[in-house]
C-alpha cells in the first residue's frame, strides 16, 4: 500500500493508524507548510503553500550567497526601504499562510479518531507549532518594519557617492544641550576618515575648546571671520554651533539637505582645521546616549586606573574601578562626561574609548537580538545626512574595519596647542594620519 493512501484515505476505525497519521501531518506541516494539504487535503492549496515556502527559502539562500560573494550589494538591498517594505509584506503574508495551514492540518488530523491519550499531545504540538512558526515569522515581519521606520527617520535621501581621494569622511558630533547651556554645543568633535578599499578607520579628535578655528574657503563664515573664529574665550570651536543656529540665514539650504546651520558651521570649521573635506555628518544627542548603550547591552572598556565620576565643585558621585569594566548606559554617559579632577583632553580620551569599544562590539548577533531597542534608540539620538543609499557601502566597510586597528590622532596639547594652534602643523599631521599605508618592498 502506498504512503498516500493511509494519509488521504485512512481507516478511521484504527486509532493507532490515525494517531501516527496525525503526527505525520502536523510534523510535515511544521517543516514545510502545505505538505499536509497535498497529502490529505486540498492539493491545490497545498501546492500553493509549498511553492511559497520554497520561494522563501530560495530568496533566503540567494541573499546568503549574495552576502558571501558580493557583500556590498547584499547589504545595500538589506538596508533599502523599498526592499524592507516588500520583505515585511512577504513575511506577513507567509505568517498568515502558515497559520492557516497549521489550523487546517490540525483539522485534517480528525482528532476524535486518534487514541485518547494522544489527543492532548497533538493539540499541544499544534499550539507549539503556531508559536514557533507563526510567532517567529511575525516577529521577523515586526522587526523588518521597525528597521524600515528607523532608516526613514534617521537617514537622509540621496544617491551613492564616490569617496574623495580614496576615503570617506564623517564628522561625529556629541551634542551637549542642557538647562545651563545656551542651545546645543558639541561636547565631542571627531572626524572619522575611512579607507574606501580596506575599511581602516582613522579617528581625528578635535578639542571643543579649540581657539581661532579657520573656515574652509567659500564658507558663509569666511567673510565675518577672515582670520578664523578669533574673538577670545567667546569663540571656542564648539560655540560655532549655537552661533550659526541663531543665524539661519548663513545656511538657508541646511534643512533641505537634512542638516542644520549649526552642523554646517561645524563642518566648515573642521574642514578648515584638518584640511580635508567632510562628506557626511552625524549628531548624537548625549542625553540619549545612555539609551543607545543600554540597547546594545552595555559596552566594555579597559581602564588602566580608576576613574572618579562627578563634576568639579560638587561631591564625588562614584568611582569606576580599574581593569576591564562593563558599563551600562548611565555609567558610560558619566564616564564620557565626568569633569572630576580631569582635563577636557582626558575627557576626549574617555569619549574615544567608548566610540572604539562600540565599533568593536557591534556584532551582528547583538544587532539581531536587540534590533528593536537599537532602532528605537537610534531614531531618538542620531541626526545625520548620510543617505540611505550609502548604508550598504558603509555597513560593508564597518565589517572590514574590524580587521584593522583604529588609528587615533588627537589634536590636543602637547601635539597641538589649543589656545594658539598651528593649523599648518595640524593639517600636516592629519594628512600623515590618513595617508594610505604602503606595502613594504619584498
Amino acid at each position: 500500500m502506498s504512503l498516500v493512501s493511509p494519509l488521504r484515505l485512512p481507516d478511521a476505525r484504527q486509532s493507532a493508524l490515525m494517531t501516527r497519521r496525525g503526527w505525520w501531518l502536523l510534523g510535515l506541516n511544521l517543516l514545510i507548510p502545505g505538505t499536509a494539504q497535498m497529502l490529505a487535503g486540498n492539493r491545490r492549496w497545498g501546492r500553493f503553500a509549498v511553492g511559497a515556502t520554497f520561494t522563501l527559502w530560495a530568496i533566503a539562500l540567494a541573499m546568503l550567497l549574495l552576502f558571501l560573494l558580493w557583500r556590498p550589494v547584499a547589504l545595500t538591498i538589506a538596508t533599502n526601504v523599498v526592499s524592507l517594505w516588500v520583505a515585511q509584506l512577504g513575511l506577513v503574508f507567509y505568517a498568515v499562510l502558515w497559520f492557516a495551514t497549521t489550523i487546517n492540518a490540525f483539522a485534517l488530523v480528525r482528532v476524535g479518531t486518534v487514541a485518547p491519550r494522544a489527543r492532548g499531545a497533538l493539540a499541544a504540538f499544534t499550539a507549539l507549532s503556531l508559536v514557533l512558526a507563526v510567532g517567529t515569522t511575525g516577529w521577523a515581519a515586526w522587526n523588518t518594519g521597525v528597521g524600515r521606520d528607523a532608516l526613514g527617520s534617521v537617514f537622509a535621501g540621496g544617491g551613492i557617492e564616490d569617496p574623495i581621494d580614496g576615503r570617506y569622511t564623517i564628522l561625529l558630533l556629541g551634542g551637549d544641550a542642557g538647562p545651563d547651556r545656551t542651545g546645543l554645543r558639541p561636547d565631542s568633535i571627531s572626524l572619522a576618515s575611512i579607507d574606501a578599499d580596506t575599511g581602516a578607520v582613522t579617528m581625528i579628535g578635535i578639542p571643543r575648546n579649540l581657539y581661532n578655528a579657520p573656515f574652509s574657503e567659500g564658507s558663509p563664515l569666511w567673510e565675518a571671520f577672515p582670520d578664523g573664529y578669533s574673538c577670545g574665550d567667546d569663540c571656542l570651536i564648539s560655540y560655532l554651533y549655537p552661533y550659526a543656529e541663531e543665524r539661519p540665514e548663513l545656511y538657508p539650504d541646511a534643512a533641505a539637505e537634512g542638516s542644520t546651520p549649526g552642523i554646517e558651521a561645524m563642518r566648515d570649521a573642521v574642514e578648515g582645521v584638518t584640511g580635508i573635506p567632510v562628506q557626511y555628518t552625524a549628531l548624537i544627542d548625549m542625553q540619549g546616549f545612555a539609551q543607545l548603550i543600554d540597547a546594545l547591552g552595555g559596552v566594555t572598556v579597559s581602564l588602566e586606573q580608576p576613574v572618579e565620576v562627578g563634576t568639579n565643585g560638587r561631591p564625588l558621585e562614584f568611582v569606576i574601578p580599574a581593569g576591564e569594566q562593563r558599563l551600562d548606559g548611565f555609567t558610560a554617559l558619566w564616564f564620557a562626561r565626568t569633569r572630576y579632577n580631569i582635563t577636557d583632553f582626558q575627557r576626549m580620551e574617555h569619549q574615544r574609548q567608548l566610540q572604539e569599544a562600540m565599533l568593536r562590539q557591534l556584532e551582528p548577533a547583538t544587532v539581531l537580538t536587540r534590533f528593536q531597542a537599537i532602532a528605537e534608540a537610534g531614531t531618538q539620538v542620531v541626526k545625520t545626512d548620510i543617505p540611505q543609499a550609502m548604508l550598504g557601502r558603509f555597513a560593508d566597510l564597518a565589517v572590514q574595519s574590524r580587521e584593522h586597528p583604529v588609528t587615533d590622532l588627537e589634536l590636543v596639547p602637547p601635539t597641538l596647542d589649543n589656545v594658539d594652534p598651528d593649523y599648518v602643523l595640524a593639517r600636516q599631521l592629519v594628512a600623515e594620519a590618513v595617508a594610505p599605508v604602503e606595502s613594504a618592498a619584498p
